[in-house]
């Protein structure tokens, strides 16, 4: 009788847990708004990181509360990086036939990704691990990224995951720094 008693406090303990912690949807629209302009983000579709639907928009934006499932860190994208999103959450192939953009004015410090590898198994351990402040991000057709620089350190904008099909431009847009622990600058 002792064990299923514990089995009990420990079931209603984890379910308390997860109640307090649990996120409202207006929190998580909020988080997913603050990560474009107003006048972008408050007409845009806001999906939750497992894809459920938020809040239907109507101008071909779609925000998230998380790029990763519960990093805290929104995106907003146009219709061109939602395909590239896609393609990269599937690890299908993609070709950017026109210019694509993504906010991040929120930045992803503390859920970086490795500069050159969107599939590295330990991001944070990569050598080229890379955590930016507020940004943009541009998807352009590949032959536009020559001459771009892909060291991150130089605090100018720089190409991510160059040579993969999911390349594309990262824009810093403040004074943050970018975090590289791993690369000396």
């Amino acid at each position: 009788m002792k064990k299923i008693h514990t089995y009990f406090v420990v079931i209603i303990t984890m379910l308390i847990s997860y109640t307090v912690n649990a996120e409202s949807n207006a929190v998580k629209i909020k988080r997913a708004m603050s990560a474009a302009p107003s006048s972008i983000s408050q007409d845009a579709t806001i999906l939750d990181s497992d894809g459920t639907l938020l809040k239907k928009g109507t101008n071909g934006w779609t925000c998230l509360p998380d790029v990763m499932p519960n990093d805290k860190n929104p995106i907003c994208n146009d219709a061109t990086w939602m395909k590239m999103f896609s393609a990269l959450q599937t690890k299908s192939d993609f070709v950017a036939d026109q210019i694509g953009i993504s906010y991040m004015l929120k930045g992803d410090f503390g859920a970086g990704v490795s500069n050159s590898d969107p599939y590295h198994t330990d991001h944070k351990g990569a050598k080229d691990y890379v955590e930016t402040g507020p940004h943009l991000m541009v998807i352009v057709p590949k032959a536009m990224l020559k001459g771009l620089t892909t060291d991150p350190s130089k605090g100018e904008p720089y190409v991510m995951w160059a040579g993969t099909p999911y390349a594309h431009i990262m824009i810093p847009i403040d004074e943050s720094k970018v975090l590289m622990p791993h690369h000396k600058h």
